[in-house]
């Protein structure tokens, strides 16, 4: 039995975009701009911990190692230095935050080490303590 006119136009229909799928489908392999190669996904680590481009036979290890070392003793704090900041964050369980004015580095504190009441957005001088999650403020003061 022959198939009806609207039968073979729903057939030829279904060919025509099956035909434009696949001519899609390969145009999208051919001009794929997403696709990265292996060489530009590997990303490697230096001395210092960071991560960059440079494999490591062509790392300068000497001169890293030697700067990785200098920062660390810079970074070494003195117990009896006192160190300012503003208070950004305090908790009603008796903790908070002080951001330290040269390092912006956010440092903990508890209740307990403070002297005088404080409020947030208050300017304190503290010194640093540390402990194994990082620095924490004591001897906190106005």
């Amino acid at each position: 039995m022959a198939d009806s006119f609207s039968k073979k136009e729903n057939n030829k229909k279904k060919i025509k975009k099956l035909q434009d799928k696949q001519l899609r489908r390969e145009d999208r392999k051919d001009n794929n701009n997403k696709g990265k190669t292996l060489d530009d996904m590997i990303v490697y680590v230096d001395v210092n911990g960071h991560f960059t481009e440079v494999p490591p036979h062509l790392q300068n290890r000497d001169a890293d190692l030697a700067k990785a070392k200098k920062a660390q003793e810079s970074a070494a704090i003195d117990p009896d230095a006192d160190y300012t900041g503003i208070v950004t964050y305090l908790s009603e369980k008796g903790y908070g935050f002080i951001t330290e004015d040269k390092t912006g580095e956010n440092i903990f504190f508890h209740l307990g080490q403070v002297s005088i009441n404080v409020d947030k957005h208050n300017k304190v001088t503290y010194k640093k303590e540390m402990t194994p999650k990082g620095y924490r403020a004591i001897d906190i003061r106005k």
